[in-house]
């Protein structure tokens, strides 16, 4: 999953930290720094073809000085293994974003700024609500069971703090949605997330479980906990159990 930064952003957050000195902040100050995250994020997003426009900036700036503050999302663990472990996700409201792109990567990162905008200022309460990991995209896939569909949804899990009361989203785009629970086997891996890649880690996670018939075949998740820009990016693959 091509998320435009979330480890980067607390790579780059030390970076300007070390960079910072005891003299008055000015307003040419302020530009620069507003220039370099930018300029960063354009950066990172290339790579997965995908361009950062300059609106972005003031969200970029307001994940940056709370890159620190990311609630997780509160799963039960069932069962844990040497390579999987199965959990039950919570109820709750997800921020969603649905994107058809020719790409994934280019699906992940459009649909994770418009979460951006939303989780930064665009919403009914006028103000930043707070992230939480891992951001999290649903794969469907085609009949044959070995490509991809181009419909990707990406998620984002609520902030605790407004499960009860929901911010209205302004884009028209941007959805509220509340999930009832679900239960998923789970193993991570380190890398990026491309069609190939995630692919291959569904592969590997089959192996593992072996013919299990209670399990979706139609439809997975992967949960991204860092930026593709990270080296050793941590993620996981999500398989779904049926519902009895």
């Amino acid at each position: 999953m091509a998320l435009i930064t979330l480890e980067d952003l607390d790579e780059l957050d030390e970076q300007m930290n070390d960079d910072v000195t005891h003299d008055p902040v000015t307003v040419d100050d302020e530009e620069e720094e507003r220039e370099r995250l930018l300029s960063h994020w354009q950066a990172v997003a290339s790579a997965h073809h995908v361009s950062v426009p300059p609106e972005m900036t003031g969200p970029i700036q307001e994940m940056n000085r709370n890159s620190h503050q990311r609630e997780a999302v509160p799963f039960t663990s069932i069962s844990h293994h040497e390579q999987s472990e199965e959990r039950v996700e919570p109820a709750g409201l997800w921020v969603c974003v649905r994107r058809a792109e020719k790409l994934y990567e280019q699906s992940i990162s459009l649909a994770f700024m418009k979460i951006m905008i939303y989780i930064c200022k665009e919403n009914s309460a006028g103000r930043y609500l707070g992230m939480t990991v891992p951001v999290v995209s649903d794969i469907n896939m085609m009949d044959d069971r070995k490509s991809f569909k181009k419909d990707v949804l990406t998620a984002v899990f609520l902030p605790a703090k407004f499960q009860s009361c929901p911010p209205e989203p302004l884009d028209p785009d941007v959805t509220v949605v509340h999930r009832d629970t679900f239960r998923v086997v789970t193993r991570p891996f380190v890398g990026t997330t491309t069609d190939e890649t995630v692919s291959h880690q569904m592969s590997l996670l089959w192996e593992i479980l072996g013919d299990t018939h209670n399990v979706r075949r139609n439809r997975y998740m992967v949960a991204a906990y860092e930026n593709p820009g990270v080296a050793c990016r941590r993620n996981e693959i999500w398989f779904i159990r049926r519902t009895p």
